[in-house]
């Protein structure tokens, strides 16, 4: 049984404003450069707390970027890096406040991984699955604990267990690929697997379990602050292959998980637990379904346990509405209420236009927002956040101050107890007249939602999430893949961001912001 918890941090929302004239955030509008180094707003500071190639566990091998093996690797923080949850553990008797923080390791892109950009799958396999870092706070810095005690790796090596009602056997090697992740309200950490396709084929060739591939594409529980605890992969919760994951509890106690596939044109899903959530194993049985927009609403069409292995072809079936490549998910903890980010437009037809989806064609994404009893066949449901300016058919640039920072391919996001919501841009790389940047705005009062930068991504990088410590006084932010342009390789990045050393390769990393005044971070 994985244990339960009290969480104390997790992410979740976005919304947009009519009008944006007076904010209580203490950060300037101002668009950030496009430059090789990242930028911070003004009154803050930033601290690196561990980079790709930076030991995890205590008897990881040093960084050898030149020469990597499957086995010095797979201690370390790995080459690509998104934010997964934010849990913290009891207080102990020393006072000290402490974080274990996970990050999810997606993918690794051997042009810009190895020298010479010839993959090499055995190392790629080791330095993909999930970083859990113990954090803790000295001399009013967060820093990282080294060979920490809830400190380890998961990955395509991790034993885990299969669970619910598929009948794939119980016991199942490795966490492959997964994108995405979020810290549940009883205590645990769920991790989503990505579609496991491309790493599947990689590795065909390394072991017979890569070659049949049904046990990859699933979430997995962990009891994040327990480091011994066994990986359980969901199989009521279906092979939908996430790239988004949120959760939450109903009013009589049920657990809700919420599921985005990221695909273009994907679908959002939907489970909600038979058993209460804090009564241990809630998610080994309940009831999947998929979403289907209704002007501004969403109903919730049922799913049966045979669409379980193949959830996609199911919801085409039950009418479920397509998203505009569905890349976040987020719940606000002060009430029920879910944010879903669409990260971009597709291949869309006017023909096709809804009233979540209302752009056809490509275009910088949005953010709906569905409020209502998160277990109910039916929520309403509205756009809040067209990304882009003016130009692109987003809401910014019409009541913003000149030169303000715009958000566009919303990925990632957050909110914190004062409700305050904070979203990170994912371009994928590819270059443009601004960086992808780290956002704050306010939910409700007289600076609802409007968006501010606190910090920006050097050269080639993408925000890979960003996240308020409980206690509001930083905020945590991975820098994902910096360098990674276009036409870029490992000899020849866009940057050689965080050392800037000709002699090492840019470096995806998590990072601290906090106030140089000390208080809550963002004023």
């Amino acid at each position: 049984m994985i244990g339960r918890r009290l969480l104390l941090a997790a992410p979740a929302a976005l919304s947009l404003p009519a009008r944006a004239q007076v904010t209580t955030l203490d950060l300037p509008p101002t668009m950030p450069p496009l430059r090789p180094d990242d930028w911070v707003a003004p009154g803050n500071r930033r601290d690196v707390l561990v980079r790709w190639g930076d030991r995890v566990t205590f008897d990881a091998a040093p960084w050898e970027p030149r020469n990597p093996t499957a086995d010095g690797v797979a201690g370390q923080f790995g080459w690509d890096a998104r934010l997964a949850g934010i849990l913290a553990p009891p207080m102990g008797a020393d006072g000290v406040a402490r974080l274990v923080v996970a990050v999810v390791h997606p993918e690794v892109d051997p042009l810009l991984a190895f020298p010479g950009g010839r993959d090499r799958p055995a190392v790629a396999a080791a330095m993909s699955g999930a970083s859990l870092l113990n954090l803790e706070r000295q001399s009013g810095r967060w820093v990282l604990v080294d060979g920490g005690f809830q400190s380890r790796r998961l990955g395509t090596s991790t034993l885990c267990r299969m669970g619910g009602p598929v009948a794939l056997g119980g016991g199942v090697v490795g966490l492959l690929g997964p994108a995405a992740g979020t810290a549940t309200p009883w205590g645990t950490l769920l991790l989503a697997e990505q579609d496991p396709a491309s790493w599947l084929a990689r590795l065909q060739d390394l072991d017979p379990r890569f070659r049949d591939g049904r046990h990859f594409g699933w979430v997995a529980e962990v009891d994040a602050l327990d480091p011994q605890s066994v990986p359980v992969k969901r199989g009521a919760l279906g092979r939908i292959g996430a790239q988004a994951v949120a959760a939450t509890v109903t009013d009589d106690g049920r657990a809700v998980v919420f599921l985005a596939d990221g695909r273009p044109m994907g679908f959002l899903y939907r489970f909600v637990s038979g058993a209460k959530a804090m009564e241990g194993e809630a998610l080994e049985a309940g009831q999947l379904a998929v979403a289907r927009a209704e002007g501004e609403a969403i109903t919730w069409r049922p799913l049966g346990e045979g669409a379980l292995m193949a959830p996609a072809l199911a919801a085409e079936a039950a009418g479920a509405t397509p998203f505009d490549t569905p890349a976040a998910l987020a719940m606000d903890p002060r009430r029920q209420r879910l944010l879903l980010a669409c990260r971009a437009g597709t291949t869309r037809g006017e023909a096709r236009v809804d009233a979540l989806n209302p752009r056809p064609g490509a275009h910088p994404g949005q953010i709906i927002e569905i409020t209502g009893d998160p277990a109910g066949a039916r929520m309403a449901a509205r756009v809040l956040f067209l990304a882009g300016d003016a130009s692109e058919g987003g809401r910014y640039g019409r009541d913003m101050p000149a030169n303000s920072a715009v958000p566009r391919f919303p990925a990632t996001l957050a909110v914190d107890a004062r409700g305050r919501c904070w979203i990170g841009t994912d371009r994928a790389g590819r270059p443009g007249s601004a960086p992808d940047m780290a956002f704050a705005c306010d939910l409700d009062g007289p600076g609802r939602a409007v968006p501010l930068p606190i910090h920006a991504a050097p050269r080639g990088g993408a925000i890979g999430g960003v996240a308020p410590t409980p206690e509001g006084d930083a905020a945590l932010v991975v820098v994902r893949t910096p360098g990674a342009e276009p036409g870029a390789s490992f000899d020849r990045p866009a940057t050689r961001w965080p050392a800037f050393d000709n002699r090492l390769p840019p470096r995806s990393a998590l990072v601290a912001i906090t106030r140089n005044a000390g208080g809550a971070i963002g004023g």
